[in-house]
């Protein structure tokens, strides 16, 4: 029974962060239920809507016109999908990619679950797929937490619109989480993989927030994941199927190298 459980890879996996994602999940959901139980009061507040319209023109032009954040999208992009949602989906995600290799690692079992009949590769690729699929969990607590909010308040707002912008979140994290994965990869270090990973998210944000402000990084800040992420506004224009792909791709690409270096490293036992 153990040796079938740790020959299945991914089920293992998810069997072991069961108990974390759904606690996860319960935390997400009350975000969202508090988040929207307050929009009724956003959109009958008349001093609101003056206080965003005289705000600065850097707010402005980082988190877009003042007129839309008495609206269901302006104020959820405002409230949690600007920073919040992808704080928590970069929290979540680079826990999981950091503790795949390198925690298994210093933790002292990843040569257990190396002596089954398991090639380096398959282990690995179970393993982010596993992150996928706890993301893809953590994304539909997301949006069922903002469709019952919404239900409870009456909030116009389309669920597909809400599916979009979740899906949208849950790439970025996978970015993040298989970059996580990577550099655990090559250092067998849980610590450092986490506080490089990060720095390059909270340098990433700040890349893509400065540079409508910067006209010295107005191109650089396309190199952000989170331009890709929000830059389409998904919450109210739909998801944008190019920027989709653009993150997809970076984490298919993370974890091709996370397979490279991951089958040409020693691992200390």
């Amino acid at each position: 029974m153990v040796r079938a459980v740790l020959r299945n890879v991914f089920l293992k996996s998810l069997r072991e962060q069961r108990a974390a994602l759904a606690w996860w999940a319960v935390g997400v959901i009350a975000l969202c239920l508090m988040t929207v139980a307050f929009y009724p009061s956003m959109r009958d507040s008349r001093g609101m809507a003056e206080y965003f319209e005289e705000a600065p023109e850097w707010i402005k032009t980082v988190m877009g016109d003042p007129s839309e954040f008495t609206t269901p999208t302006g104020y959820l992009n405002g409230e949690l999908f600007f920073m919040m949602v992808p704080i928590l989906f970069l929290i979540f995600a680079i826990s999981r990619g950091s503790g795949a290799i390198a925690g298994e690692e210093q933790a002292g079992t990843l040569d257990l679950l190396l002596s089954n009949p398991l090639s380096r590769r398959r282990v690995l690729l179970e393993k982010a797929a596993s992150m996928l699929a706890a993301l893809l969990g953590l994304g539909l607590a997301l949006w069922v937490g903002l469709a019952l909010g919404a239900a409870a308040v009456g909030m116009d707002i389309s669920l597909l619109r809400l599916a979009d912008a979740c899906f949208s979140g849950v790439l970025l994290g996978a970015v993040f989480g298989s970059l996580a994965l990577a550099l655990g990869c090559a250092s067998g270090r849980r610590g450092l993989t986490i506080g490089v990973t990060a720095a390059l998210g909270v340098g990433t944000f700040f890349l893509k927030s400065l540079a409508p402000l910067i006209e010295s990084l107005e191109v650089w800040g396309k190199l952000s994941p989170f331009y890709y992420y929000d830059a389409a506004q998904p919450l109210k224009n739909g998801l944008s199927w190019a920027h989709a792909a653009v993150l997809a791709g970076a984490a298919a690409f993370f974890v091709a190298l996370s397979v490279f270096l991951f089958d040409r490293r020693d691992i200390a036992v």
